[in-house]
């Protein structure tokens, strides 16, 4: 049973305000499920465990380390990955996928905060203990964040710049003291998204390096085999400390969980035919329209499910690199970003299945687009909004329409016309700068898909005199060049989540510019950015942060760093009929660590 009071009551000693432990914290508002709560809402708390599931990835792995920079794009799956539930290593608190952003209690049972932030306390559970039996402890939660500061890899090297004092209290409670660092935000990134790490089983002095020993962790699976770049099998621990811990309940239900890796989708995917992954999430409208007559389908042993969560659309589109020069100016950004014919390329490679993308955060309350900027708003924007396109800030901007031909001449001169702005004139049939230098540029791509997007768009700059030329690599050079922001243009994906924070740091903040390894793809680096990113982390009130929000959409919409190109609203997912998955669809759409082998008896 969790210690709780409720609801939070807070004392005053001295100028400190003390508050009673909870069993869990939001960003904004209260948790919606109460101190008694049972299970999560998503979840059959029914299920019978047993059985097994196997996964597929593009990729392979050297490392069983998710948490330093040698292996942070070649860690194997499951170590640390929320999508297949952080098998192996927990933390303190996990985040509930049916509420914008809420956590309940994991390895810390409850918590204890004041209203200002300006501390947290983990009570840890005296029940939660490591794979080999040693208990979790508090010198466990300060290790980890002291080793990880030292030689751990964004983000979790820089976790303790906002902390003044780290301090056990008790057997079993550890205090975080913030510094003027931290934001609101940054104690449920505390609780929900760093891996607590046992003292006793690792080695400092070598933790930075590559290794395939099997680690110690307070997980549900201990790693039962591993071909190295190739499969890992995971193995539940029957002795697993959290089983009934409520967050917990009709999670993890596989014996046995095994991650195999293919150097290709379309590897994989032949592999999922024949019956060896049990489950394909499919991203292309063309592939799940047309992909699914091979036997196992046609008989119905596999199934194809569609899910609708409630979320964002994100962003997915060409990234500009304002690094180089050349992308330095948001005029031409805008004229590049014109100049895609979305209609064509929907009706000719997509059979119309996608929406073009308007907002990083479409179809939810946290879009600008179709919103002209309230009161609140523009006095969070301050002088910032003069820098803000005015259509996009009384919500009437919108990408223009083709006719779909390829080549429409009204959307061509209108791209025309901001290029000029930006210097830009076509000059014997080139489109050149003042200086007669041609303006040229290389889109580097990952896959077949994306090259087949570049190629679209290479067409359409053609009719501009704009030379495009397009390099698609392997996966490892892909990730060192974009590790390393060596290249002109990118496809990318941002995802977007209701509860927008921290990770917008990582993508957009002059901070991250330089830094190797983070997100800041376009090589961004505003003031006004940083900014308004910051008013998202500092919104206390719902209203506030939507309104915080709202102003960074416009802000990066403004600048042009991403030519967006479409979305769905759906999730599809084909699997095998053995596998099993709840009737409720939570608010962040389908968990996995939810599902179940139907096979078990």
């Amino acid at each position: 049973m969790l210690r709780i009071v409720l609801p939070v009551i807070f004392t005053l000693v001295g100028s400190a305000a003390l508050a009673e432990p909870v069993h869990g914290i939001a960003m904004h508002g209260a948790p919606a499920l109460p101190a008694d709560f049972k299970h999560l809402p998503y979840v059959n708390p029914d299920v019978k465990k047993g059985g097994k599931i196997n996964y597929g990835v593009v990729g392979t792995f050297d490392s069983l380390n998710p948490f330093i920079l040698k292996s942070m794009r070649t860690t194997a799956r499951g170590m640390w990955d929320p999508e297949y539930g952080n098998l192996v290593f927990e933390t303190l608190m996990l985040r509930s996928r049916d509420e914008p952003f809420t956590l309940y209690g994991l390895l810390a049972q409850s918590v204890e905060w004041d209203e200002d932030r300006s501390y947290i306390q983990f009570n840890l559970n005296p029940a939660a203990k490591w794979s080999d039996g040693q208990p979790v402890t508090p010198d466990d939660v300060i290790f980890t964040f002291n080793l990880l500061k030292e030689k751990g890899r964004v983000p979790f090297n820089t976790r303790l710049n906002a902390v003044a004092k780290m301090e056990k209290v008790g057997d079993h409670s550890v205090r975080f003291t913030f510094n003027d660092k931290a934001d609101r935000e940054f104690p449920l990134i505390l609780a929900g998204s760093t891996p607590i790490l046992p003292k006793h089983a690792i080695d400092p002095e070598t933790f930075d390096r590559s290794s395939l020993t099997p680690p110690v962790g307070s997980g549900p699976y201990k790693i039962k085999s591993l071909k190295p770049g190739e499969s890992i099998t995971f193995e539940r621990d029957p002795n697993y400390w959290g089983k009934d811990v409520p967050a917990k309940v009709g999670l993890d239900n596989y014996d046995q969980i095994t991650v195999q890796y293919f150097l290709q989708d379309t590897t994989l995917f032949e592999s999922f035919k024949k019956g060896d992954i049990d489950i394909y999430p499919d991203g292309s409208p063309g592939h799940w329209a047309s992909a699914y007559n091979f036997p196992a389908a046609t008989s119905g042993n596999v199934v194809k499910d569609t899910f609708e969560p409630k979320l964002p659309s994100g962003m997915f589109g060409f990234v500009f690199n304002t690094r180089r020069p050349v992308f330095n100016n948001a005029k031409l950004r805008e004229g590049l970003s014109l100049i895609f014919d979305f209609e064509w390329a929907n009706k000719n490679l997509f059979s119309n299945a996608y929406i073009r993308t308007q907002s990083f955060w479409q179809n939810s309350d946290l879009s600008s687009f179709g919103v002209p900027a309230d009161e609140r708003e523009l006095k969070l924007l301050g002088p910032i909004k003069d820098r803000i396109d005015p259509a996009i800030l009384n919500g009437t901007y919108k990408l223009p329409v083709t006719d779909g031909s390829g080549r429409d001449r009204n959307v061509l001169r209108q791209a025309a016309a901001l290029l000029k702005e930006a210097g830009y004139t076509i000059k014997n049939g080139k489109m050149s700068d003042a200086n007669g230098r041609p303006l040229a540029f290389e889109i580097m791509t990952q896959n077949t898909d994306q090259e087949k997007l570049a190629v679209s768009y290479q067409r359409s700059l053609q009719l501009l005199g704009i030379a495009a030329t397009i390099r698609t690599v392997d996966d490892s050079q892909y990730q060192s060049r974009t590790n390393s922001f060596d290249y002109d243009v990118i496809v990318k994906s941002y995802t977007s989540s209701l509860s927008p924070g921290i990770e917008q740091l990582g993508r957009w903040s002059s901070a991250a510019k330089d830094r190797e390894g983070t997100d800041n793809f376009a090589g961004v680096a505003d003031p006004g950015v940083d900014t308004l990113i910051q008013h998202i982390l500092m919104a206390r009130s719902a209203e506030d942060f939507t309104a915080a929000v709202r102003s960074h959409d416009r802000m990066l919409l403004s600048g042009h760093y991403v030519l967006p190109l479409y979305h769905v609203d759906q999730q599809w997912v084909a699997r095998s009929k053995r596998i099993g998955h709840p009737e409720t669809v939570p608010l962040y759409g389908y968990q996995l660590p939810a599902w179940w082998d139907q096979s078990v008896q």
